[in-house]
């Protein structure tokens, strides 16, 4: 019998794609939870996709297992209609809607005729449950890229999968109906207990919305975590560049910060370093002034060496000023 755990497992899994840059998955090895929301992410080609299709079933890899609930999943070569049939998987492509009709046919139409007052309390529920009831009598030709997704969403969910998988679900997706989504999606996952696998290139993306947080990098998983763990505290220079928009100086550079550092690489969070107008060494100079509503994005530089931290306090330094900068945090790599 499989443990309490092992609900969905990939096992020293492999899939490549051989060419002069080879791509694909190597050795992973993964263990989802059930009813969380696990992120995939990695930079373009790093095989966030290929790891997502092993675990549905739409490819077959060329070593290891994907087991769920403690089987294997077929791969198409064993299966008429590639993909498990306790998941549903949404991609940022929604060609598989109909245009013409409306949102509540395009959602009620997966569902069986057997039961009609049973179809029409599911479609209504999954409706309510991603705020688009409003939608229902709305030709799909007629909304906007963000509610043709949350459409597309809403016929995964109808038939009531234990996973859903999200390819780059938000690649197209305004903020503003990105944020409402990812919410959505959370709430659903806590009253359902729902189990979400999600791919972004855009960690910024899924940082407030997954439990667990999966690092691809050409193909390996480098690390895995909560989000949080893995944004204060990455064991790779990648993660850290992945996870935020960080300052990479060399040990060197590193000094004209007061920062003595052992190892070769030091990384510093824009957050984490304080520019004042007062203090011992008012010698970094502002470069230029990037305002991002609530706080400005100040680039500094001192001699060769450049840096941009964080600034709460907008309009407190111009082109001219001249700070000096605490560094509160930083992390080593080598």
């Amino acid at each position: 019998m499989p443990s309490s755990n092992s609900f969905l497992q990939v096992k020293a899994v492999s899939k490549i794609y051989p060419g002069a840059q080879q791509s694909g998955v190597k050795k992973a090895y993964l263990n989802v939870q059930a009813g969380k929301i696990t992120a995939i992410i990695g930079q373009s080609g790093s095989g966030k996709s290929t790891l997502l299709r092993l675990l549905y079933g739409l490819l077959s890899p060329d070593e290891g297992q994907v087991l769920f609930k403690g089987e294997r999943i077929w791969g198409p070569e064993e299966k008429l209609i590639p993909g498990h049939d306790a998941m549903k998987m949404v991609t940022q492509h929604t060609d598989d809607l109909n245009p013409y009709a409306k949102v509540w046919d395009n959602v009620a139409v997966l569902l069986p005729n057997t039961n009609i007052k049973g179809k029409q309390e599911k479609t209504e529920q999954v409706l309510r449950q991603l705020n688009m009831f409003h939608l229902a009598n709305k030709r799909v030709a007629d909304l906007s890229g963000g509610e043709k997704q949350r459409v597309a969403i809403a016929r995964a969910l109808v038939t009531q999968p234990e996973v859903l998988l999200l390819d780059e679900p938000f690649n197209q997706v305004d903020t503003t109906f990105r944020d409402g989504l990812q919410q959505d999606i959370r709430h659903i996952v806590k009253q359902t207990g729902l189990t979400v696998i999600i791919v972004s290139h855009d960690p910024a993306e899924v940082l407030s919305m997954a439990d667990e947080l999966v690092v691809l990098k050409d193909g390996e998983i480098l690390e895995a975590g909560m989000p949080k763990v893995l944004y204060q505290k990455p064991q790779n220079l990648y993660t850290a560049r992945l996870l935020t928009s960080c300052n990479v100086l060399h040990r060197e550079e590193a000094r004209v910060l007061g920062i003595k550092a052992q190892k070769e690489q030091i990384v510093i969070y824009p957050e984490w370093a304080e520019p004042s107008s007062s203090g011992q060494n008012i010698d970094w100079a502002v470069k230029e002034i990037l305002f991002k509503g609530a706080y400005e994005d100040v680039h500094l530089e001192y001699g060769p060496v450049e840096l941009h931290v964080y600034n709460y306090d907008p309009g407190k330094y111009d082109h001219y000023s001249h700070v000096h900068v605490n560094v509160r945090q930083y992390l080593e790599f080598d």
